[in-house]
C-alpha cells in the first residue's frame, strides 16, 4: 500500500525518494541505484542493490529468497526475479526457494525470467524473454526457452574523456 501511494506513480527523477522508501523497510540499496515506480518488491529486506543497478519499468522481484544485484547490473523492463517455486513431486506442493544472485555488468533483458537459485554471472546478457536456471558462465550471452549460451560477450569499454 505504501508503494502505491507513495512511490508508484512518482517520475524517473524521484529514484532517491523510492530506494528511500524501500531501505525504510529493509532494502540494502547502495548510491546511484534506481527502483522504477511501477515495478514490484515483494520483501524488500530480501532486495540487496549494489551501486549503479537499475529494476526497470515493470520488473517483478519476487523475492522469497534473497535476490542480490552486484555493480552496474541492469534488470530491463517487466523482467521476473523469481525466488520461489513449488514443488510439484509432492502432493502438497511446499514452497522451494532460492537465492537469485546477478553478477556485476550483467543484463536481464526485456521480459526474462529468472528462476529461483539461479546464479547470473559477472557480464552476462541474458536475452529479451529469455528463461534461465542455474549457473551462467561468465560474460557469456544466453537466449531462448530454455535459455541457452550462444556466445561470448565482448564489450568494448571506452576510457572516459
Amino acid at each position: 500500500m505504501t508503494w502505491l501511494i507513495f512511490a508508484s506513480w512518482t517520475p524517473k527523477k524521484l529514484a532517491p525518494w523510492r530506494c528511500f522508501l524501500l531501505r525504510l523497510f529493509g532494502a540494502t540499496i547502495e548510491r546511484n541505484s534506481d527502483v522504477r515506480g511501477s515495478a514490484r518488491v515483494w520483501y524488500p529486506p530480501n532486495l540487496h542493490m549494489a551501486s549503479h543497478c537499475i529494476l526497470a519499468d515493470g520488473v517483478q522481484c519476487y523475492n522469497m529468497a534473497p535476490i542480490r544485484l552486484h555493480l552496474s547490473t541492469i534488470v530491463s523492463q517487466r523482467a521476473f526475479l523469481c525466488g520461489g517455486t513449488h514443488d510439484y513431486t509432492k502432493g502438497d506442493h511446499p514452497l522451494v526457494t532460492g537465492a537469485i544472485e546477478i553478477g556485476p555488468h550483467a543484463w536481464i533483458a526485456a521480459e526474462a525470467f529468472v528462476g529461483p537459485g539461479t546464479i547470473v554471472s559477472e557480464g552476462c546478457v541474458i536475452g529479451a524473454r529469455a528463461v534461465v536456471n542455474g549457473r551462467l558462465e561468465p560474460w557469456s550471452v544466453y537466449a531462448g526457452n530454455p535459455a541457452k549460451r550462444i556466445k561470448e560477450r565482448l564489450i568494448e569499454w571506452k576510457e572516459p574523456s
